[in-house]
């Protein structure tokens, strides 16, 4: 069975965790290696079938390990179905071993040829398959792989990767150097986690896994795997509300920021926290002017000390939006974390923090990359080459709850790593981290942890940003955009 979109397994894997799952199915449950090689070429071949039903010619472009031997036994399926196919090898003075040998074999007994990829190799074909190289890569593509990946990314055919696109790293999901850009994705036996954040989302288009019949139990031995998450798994969070309910029992935000310029940061966390059901927003800013929602209650602030009547009435604090990195807000920074409320904290607060820092389990960190290098002392690019062990640091360092914002959105706490896929280009624009910051504390305002807040809070500000995009288009997408959907979303059909 092939899985996609939210059927996909919840449990990401590095690639040692998929090895492990291999040894597995053959030494525990008796699954000979090369039945598990036929069995993805046959999935990888159906999937073929369904995506690109006219396609004429298929290019099969094969390494020298088991990911070209699934290419080959799809090569030998495509042409024992009549299909035309050119199986291609970078290196084919290599001999293959294993598996992958015995595939080429029954290859060549049904009548197929292997030939070396030269630089026309791919001209005329109208689908490619990718089996150049596997989970196992960790340095940089070179020599006959890198012409291969080349190759395929240069052809105008649509290309489906075996397991992982060759060059992508299966771990931290960074392109090593280069990378196939491929269609669609078919991933064997365990996702890999890879995939799904940094550079995986590029290069992985349309992702689709298939267990290959390896039992279920057979992953209960491995190590934590990181959890995919999807919105409807976190709706029963969202319980409905007694009919006596009054605006006291769902919190009180206060959202410290809004430096004189910055305003509509704390204008939009402030709506976000109120559109997905704090009881009560307020905002402590430099200002009283901007483009406040009606609802919100807004209290210009000049000293810090200032702050201490709105913390006594506050449940829930949100710092950092629009904070700036002047006195005054390095004043404010500071009273409101000496207060011990619970807090998410963003933007300039960040930056701060990165300045001076400190411990604490009761926030909410939400950096975007280049806040998150300030923070651990690194560059942006080190941060981006392995997001999960930049979000497993955040935490172990600044201790309570780190989301480490981007493509696959990463949150991590004592309990493990959690990634939400959903979200989309149209995000990266001003204002849509402000508007997590107010969905986030939002929501614990109402009673959840920093956990769950973090992780729902990261998927309702995700599936609004999708659900904006799927109506007006990514380009142009403004992060008020989002309010109306964070409204509908907050208000699953099991609260209703």
């Amino acid at each position: 069975m092939i899985l996609a979109g939210s059927a996909l397994p919840r449990a990401l894997y590095r690639a040692d965790q998929t090895r492990e799952l291999d040894r597995l199915a053959t030494e525990e449950h008796g699954i000979p290696g090369i039945v598990l090689m036929e069995r993805a070429g046959r999935a990888a071949f159906g999937l073929l079938n369904v995506l690109w039903p006219q396609a004429g010619e298929i290019g099969v472009v094969c390494g020298n390990g088991n990911n070209g031997g699934d290419g080959l036994v799809l090569a030998r399926l495509a042409r024992e179905a009549r299909r035309r196919v050119r199986v291609l090898r970078p290196e084919p003075e290599r001999a293959l071993r294993g598996e992958a040998a015995v595939a080429e074999r029954r290859l060549r007994e049904a009548g197929g040829t292997v030939a070396a990829l030269e630089p026309a190799g791919l001209d005329g074909c109208e689908v490619l398959v990718d089996g150049v190289l596997g989970t196992g890569l960790t340095r940089p593509v070179t020599g006959a792989a890198a012409r291969a990946v080349t190759a395929l990314n240069a052809s105008d055919a649509p290309v489906l990767a075996l397991d992982i696109p060759s060059g992508l790293h299966a771990d931290s999901g960074a392109a090593l150097g280069r990378a196939v850009r491929a269609d669609a994705t078919v991933a064997f036996v365990a996702l890999k986690r890879g995939l799904l954040t940094g550079d995986g989302p590029e290069y992985g288009g349309r992702l689709f896994h298939t267990g290959l019949g390896v039992p279920g139990e057979a992953s209960e031995t491995l190590g934590p795997a990181v959890g995919r998450l999807e919105l409807a798994d976190l709706e029963h969070l969202l319980p409905p509300r007694p009919r006596h309910a009054h605006k006291g029992h769902f919190g009180h935000v206060l959202i410290v920021g809004g430096e004189r310029g910055f305003t509509g940061a704390v204008c939009m966390a402030a709506e976000a926290a109120a559109r997905c059901g704090a009881g009560l927003v307020s905002v402590a800013a430099r200002t009283g002017h901007g483009p406040y929602r009606p609802e919100t209650m807004v209290h210009p602030v000049e000293r810090a000390e200032e702050l201490s009547p709105l913390l006594e009435r506050a449940s829930v604090l949100a710092v950092g939006p629009g904070l700036g990195r002047a006195d005054w807000g390095r004043a404010l920074l500071e009273r409101a974390l000496d207060s011990g409320l619970p807090a998410v904290v963003d933007a300039d607060a960040l930056n701060l923090l990165a300045e001076r820092p400190q411990r604490s389990e009761r926030w909410i960190l939400t950096p975007h990359p280049g806040e998150a290098a300030r923070l651990l002392g690194a560059s942006t690019a080190a941060v981006q080459a392995d997001r999960f062990a930049a979000a497993a640091e955040l935490q172990a360092r600044y201790g309570g709850v780190a989301v480490l914002k981007g493509a696959g959105t990463l949150i991590a706490d004592t309990k493990g790593t959690a990634l939400c896929p959903a979200g989309n280009p149209g995000m990266a624009s001003g204002g849509m981290g402000d508007v997590l910051t107010g969905t986030i504390a939002g929501l614990q305002a109402q009673g959840l942890d920093p956990q769950a807040a973090a992780r729902l809070g990261v998927c309702l500000h995700a599936a609004a940003g999708d659900a904006a995009a799927n109506t007006g288009g990514e380009r142009g997408l403004l992060a008020r955009d989002l309010m109306p959907w964070l409204h509908r979303l907050s208000n699953p059909p099991s609260a209703g």
